[in-house]
Protein backbone atom coordinates (compact mmCIF):
# COMPACT_ATOMS: atom_id res chain seq x y z
CA UNK A 1 0.00 0.00 0.00
CA UNK A 2 1.31 3.46 -0.92
CA UNK A 3 2.06 5.90 1.85
CA UNK A 4 -0.41 8.77 1.93
CA UNK A 5 0.83 12.22 2.87
CA UNK A 6 -0.71 13.73 5.99
CA UNK A 7 -1.07 17.22 4.55
CA UNK A 8 -1.29 18.77 1.14
CA UNK A 9 0.20 22.21 1.50
CA UNK A 10 -0.93 23.36 -1.95
CA UNK A 11 -4.49 21.98 -1.52
CA UNK A 12 -6.33 22.76 -4.77
CA UNK A 13 -9.73 22.79 -3.04
CA UNK A 14 -8.65 25.66 -0.80
CA UNK A 15 -9.53 29.02 -2.39
CA UNK A 16 -7.35 30.99 -0.02
CA UNK A 17 -3.71 30.05 0.22
CA UNK A 18 -1.26 31.54 2.66
CA UNK A 19 1.60 29.10 3.15
CA UNK A 20 3.69 29.67 6.21
CA UNK A 21 7.02 28.08 5.46
CA UNK A 22 10.55 29.16 6.07
CA UNK A 23 11.79 25.95 4.44
CA UNK A 24 10.16 26.35 1.02
CA UNK A 25 10.13 29.03 -1.65
CA UNK A 26 6.38 29.73 -1.95
CA UNK A 27 4.85 30.94 -5.20
CA UNK A 28 1.30 31.46 -6.47
CA UNK A 29 -0.05 33.20 -9.54
CA UNK A 30 -3.43 33.30 -11.30
CA UNK A 31 -4.04 34.27 -14.91
CA UNK A 32 -7.10 34.65 -17.07
CA UNK A 33 -7.09 31.94 -19.74
CA UNK A 34 -10.45 32.34 -21.45
CA UNK A 35 -14.19 32.31 -21.07
CA UNK A 36 -17.27 30.30 -21.82
CA UNK A 37 -18.52 26.78 -21.34
CA UNK A 38 -16.61 25.30 -24.29
CA UNK A 39 -13.30 26.71 -23.04
CA UNK A 40 -14.07 25.49 -19.50
CA UNK A 41 -14.80 21.94 -20.70
CA UNK A 42 -11.71 21.86 -22.89
CA UNK A 43 -9.38 23.28 -20.22
CA UNK A 44 -10.67 21.00 -17.44
CA UNK A 45 -10.36 17.93 -19.69
CA UNK A 46 -6.80 18.95 -20.55
CA UNK A 47 -5.89 19.60 -16.92
CA UNK A 48 -7.28 16.33 -15.58
CA UNK A 49 -5.52 14.30 -18.28
CA UNK A 50 -2.06 15.84 -17.63
CA UNK A 51 -2.43 18.17 -20.64
CA UNK A 52 -0.97 21.06 -18.67
CA UNK A 53 2.29 19.08 -18.49
CA UNK A 54 2.26 17.43 -21.93
CA UNK A 55 1.28 20.64 -23.74
CA UNK A 56 4.24 22.27 -21.96
CA UNK A 57 6.86 19.84 -23.28
CA UNK A 58 6.79 17.11 -20.63
CA UNK A 59 6.06 13.44 -21.17
CA UNK A 60 3.64 11.76 -18.75
CA UNK A 61 3.08 8.01 -18.70
CA UNK A 62 0.75 6.35 -18.39
CA UNK A 63 -1.57 8.75 -20.19
CA UNK A 64 -4.51 8.28 -17.83
CA UNK A 65 -6.67 10.76 -15.90
CA UNK A 66 -5.27 12.30 -12.71
CA UNK A 67 -6.26 10.43 -9.51
CA UNK A 68 -5.03 10.64 -5.91
CA UNK A 69 -2.17 8.24 -5.20
CA UNK A 70 -1.12 8.08 -8.84
CA UNK A 71 2.65 8.06 -9.47
CA UNK A 72 3.13 8.80 -13.16
CA UNK A 73 6.49 8.81 -14.88
CA UNK A 74 7.09 12.46 -15.81
CA UNK A 75 10.11 13.44 -17.86
CA UNK A 76 11.39 16.36 -19.85
CA UNK A 77 14.15 16.50 -22.43
CA UNK A 78 16.44 19.50 -21.89
CA UNK A 79 20.02 20.36 -22.82
CA UNK A 80 20.53 16.99 -24.50
CA UNK A 81 19.42 14.91 -21.52
CA UNK A 82 16.20 13.47 -20.16
CA UNK A 83 15.27 14.54 -16.65
CA UNK A 84 12.94 12.32 -14.64
CA UNK A 85 10.49 13.90 -12.23
CA UNK A 86 8.94 11.31 -9.88
CA UNK A 87 5.75 12.63 -8.25
CA UNK A 88 2.66 11.43 -6.41
CA UNK A 89 -0.76 13.02 -6.86
CA UNK A 90 -1.95 13.97 -3.38
CA UNK A 91 -5.21 15.83 -4.04
CA UNK A 92 -7.81 16.28 -6.76
CA UNK A 93 -10.77 18.66 -6.81
CA UNK A 94 -13.48 18.48 -9.46
CA UNK A 95 -16.49 20.73 -8.89
CA UNK A 96 -18.68 22.84 -11.15
CA UNK A 97 -16.52 25.93 -10.58
CA UNK A 98 -13.15 24.56 -9.43
CA UNK A 99 -11.02 21.78 -10.95
CA UNK A 100 -7.46 20.91 -10.14
CA UNK A 101 -4.85 18.67 -8.61
CA UNK A 102 -1.70 18.78 -6.53
CA UNK A 103 1.34 16.56 -6.51
CA UNK A 104 4.31 16.14 -4.23
CA UNK A 105 7.77 15.32 -5.48
CA UNK A 106 9.29 11.94 -4.68
CA UNK A 107 12.95 10.97 -4.17
CA UNK A 108 14.83 11.39 -7.45
CA UNK A 109 12.98 14.58 -8.45
CA UNK A 110 15.32 17.52 -9.12
CA UNK A 111 13.62 19.56 -6.34
CA UNK A 112 11.56 18.83 -3.24
CA UNK A 113 8.09 20.23 -2.75
CA UNK A 114 4.58 20.44 -4.14
CA UNK A 115 2.83 21.93 -7.11
CA UNK A 116 -0.88 22.52 -7.71
CA UNK A 117 -2.77 23.44 -10.89
CA UNK A 118 -6.23 24.89 -10.35
CA UNK A 119 -8.86 26.07 -12.82
CA UNK A 120 -11.55 28.33 -11.47
CA UNK A 121 -14.65 29.61 -13.22
CA UNK A 122 -15.83 33.05 -12.10
CA UNK A 123 -19.01 33.82 -13.99
CA UNK A 124 -17.95 33.20 -17.60
CA UNK A 125 -14.26 33.92 -16.97
CA UNK A 126 -11.75 31.13 -16.43
CA UNK A 127 -8.56 31.50 -14.42
CA UNK A 128 -5.63 29.15 -13.99
CA UNK A 129 -3.80 29.29 -10.67
CA UNK A 130 -0.47 27.62 -10.07
CA UNK A 131 0.85 27.10 -6.54
CA UNK A 132 4.33 25.90 -5.78
CA UNK A 133 6.46 25.06 -2.76
CA UNK A 134 10.08 24.37 -3.65
CA UNK A 135 13.36 23.65 -1.91
CA UNK A 136 16.59 21.99 -3.01
CA UNK A 137 16.77 18.24 -3.41
CA UNK A 138 19.06 16.48 -0.98
CA UNK A 139 20.54 14.47 -3.87
CA UNK A 140 23.50 15.46 -5.98
CA UNK A 141 23.87 16.88 -8.59
CA UNK A 142 20.41 18.47 -8.18
CA UNK A 143 21.29 20.17 -4.91
CA UNK A 144 24.07 22.27 -6.48
CA UNK A 145 21.98 22.92 -9.60
CA UNK A 146 19.09 24.36 -7.56
CA UNK A 147 19.58 27.99 -8.73
CA UNK A 148 19.44 26.84 -12.36
CA UNK A 149 16.38 24.69 -11.60
CA UNK A 150 14.58 27.76 -10.21
CA UNK A 151 15.15 29.48 -13.57
CA UNK A 152 13.79 26.38 -15.33
CA UNK A 153 10.70 26.62 -13.09
CA UNK A 154 10.00 30.12 -14.35
CA UNK A 155 10.10 28.87 -17.95
CA UNK A 156 7.89 25.86 -17.12
CA UNK A 157 5.31 28.06 -15.40
CA UNK A 158 5.11 30.34 -18.43
CA UNK A 159 4.51 27.24 -20.55
CA UNK A 160 1.84 25.96 -18.14
CA UNK A 161 -0.15 29.19 -18.44
CA UNK A 162 0.19 29.11 -22.22
CA UNK A 163 -0.84 25.42 -22.38
CA UNK A 164 -4.40 26.04 -21.23
CA UNK A 165 -4.96 29.50 -22.69
CA UNK A 166 -7.73 29.99 -25.22
CA UNK A 167 -7.81 26.97 -27.48
CA UNK A 168 -7.52 27.64 -31.18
Amino acid sequence: MKKQYETTLTDPSNKGWSPNSDDYACWEKSRYIGQGVDQWRWATAQLLSWGIKTRSGFRVTPAVPVVPGQEPAISVHALGMTVLEPVRVVAVVNTEYRVGFAYQTLPGHPVRGEEAFILERRDENIFLTIRSLTKPSSAMPWRVLYPLLRVAQVVARWRYFRALKLKS
